[in-house]
Parts: structure tokens; sequence; C-alpha cells
């Protein structure tokens, strides 16, 4: 088996309130053209955004002391074979072998697209699932790698990409940056019932506590502007909305007296 090196880099999470519900490294540039990643948790999942040279392979790995690829838990590689997800192996104490394709691949692939030879990928799956590394939806560190392939063809990545450097400076990603047009929740504070009203229609809700843990799930039935959503059956606290129609999602804190 060859070697398999892999650029490590340290990503900090943007220090924002755990009720504001998402946290994003923002979009950093990893030091040659046209590459570049972000990472958004929510909640429930994360999001990763990777672009690299539509002609080469593309992989970042995950892990609580990554220095090399051996130390990742998980890897998500775009290459030129439908697997996505993959676990990294190693003989002994040397690290660097080739990775192997996991038997359920859990990352979703959101969009794939080439322009003017740039590949953006972006892909998705549960901060939770089962044999692949755990993300938190907070402002704690993320440890991650990357590296790129001479091809599409996953292989050693012979002289291209590999080193070390720790990235310090975070984005955030407010919940006010909404897509689901103009959402509005009152009366809030709310000491029972209250209102969702968006001006685009909604087919679910789904209530978080401050822990990221879900408390309750509605289904929309009426696609009228306001709903009304019953909530003195929770206890006292801030809670997280999470706003969904057929291809948005949006988040608003409640606070619940």
């Amino acid at each position: 088996m060859k070697k398999y090196l892999i650029l490590s880099i340290l990503l900090i999470f943007a220090s924002i309130p755990v009720a504001l519900g998402q946290y994003s490294t923002g979009t950093y540039g990893l030091g040659w053209q046209n590459t570049s990643v972000k990472i958004v948790t929510s909640p429930t999942t994360v999001t990763i955004t990777l672009k690299g040279e539509s002609t080469r392979w593309l992989a970042l790995g995950f892990g609580t002391n990554v220095i090399a690829m051996g130390n990742c838990t998980d890897m998500f590689i775009w290459n030129d074979t439908p697997d996505r997800d993959f676990t990294p192996t190693h003989v002994g104490n040397d690290y660097h072998y080739m990775p192997v394709p996991d038997a359920d691949q859990s990352w979703t692939i959101v969009s794939d697209t080439v322009t003017a030879g740039i590949r953006t990928i972006e892909a998705t799956r549960a901060l939770v699932s089962a044999g692949d590394y755990t993300f938190l939806n907070d402002s704690s560190f993320l440890q991650i790698i990357f590296a790129q392939g001479a091809t599409t063809t996953l292989a050693y990545h012979d002289t291209n990409v590999h080193g070390t450097r720790a990235i310090t400076r975070f984005a955030t990603l407010a919940l006010e940056d909404f897509s689901i047009t103009a959402p509005r929740i009152y009366p809030n504070p709310s000491k029972g019932a209250l209102t969702v009203q968006t001006k685009t229609g909604l087919d679910t809700i789904v209530i978080y506590n401050q822990t990221g843990a879900v408390v309750q799930t509605i289904a929309v039935i009426s696609k009228k502007e306001g709903n009304e959503v019953a909530v003195n059956g929770l206890a006292t606290g801030v809670y997280i909305f999470e706003l969904q129609n057929g291809t948005e999602k949006t988040y608003k804190n409640v606070v619940v007296e």
C-alpha cells in the first residue's frame, strides 16, 4: 500500500451563543489557488463546502488530535468512485496508509458542480453518525486534515499539497440570515400560545432545547402565513425553532416563560 500524506489544519468555530443554533468556520482559502473549505453545524447536522480543481481528488479528515491521516476517525473524500465516506487505516505505528470506503456511506451530496475548472462540493450528514466522527454544535475547536491528489483517482498525493497550518480566523453564521422569507414569532417571550408567521409556506416546525435535543416536531398542515403553536407544555427557558419548507430552513430563538 502506498503512503498517504495529508495536510493538517486547525479550524476554530465562531464563539457565538449556543442559543443561536448554528456555528461556522467561515470560508477559508487553503493556501493554493481556488481551494477552500467551509464547515457549518446546526443542532442536528453538519454541512461542508469544499472547493478545488476539478481534475484532482479532494479530502477532508476529522479527529481530536489530527497530525496525520491515521489520527483521523472519519474522512470525506471526493474522487472518481461513488464512495465519499472513508476510514483511515494503518499498520503498526505507520499511519500513512490508504483509507478504505465505509460500508455505510453517511455523507449526502447536496450539490457537485464544476465552473471554469473549479469543483464545488456541498455535502451534509447528521452530527452523530454510527461509526463516524461526532461533530459538536458549539464553539469548541474543530481539527481537520486536508489533501488533494494529482488526478481524480485516489492515490498517494506525491508532491501535491502536504504540510501543516493553523487557521485562527473565524466567521459567524447568525440566525438572522434567513432563507425562508421574513419569519416572525410572537409574542416572544411567550407564556402559552404563539404565532409563527412567514411570507413563504411552512412544512415543519422543529423545536430544540439549548443542548440541541428535539423536544417537539410539528407538521404544518395549513399553508397560511400565520400558524399558532402551543408552548405551555414546555419548561421555562430558551428554545430554538427550526422552520422548514421543501427546500429551505431557518432558525429563531424563542423564550418560554
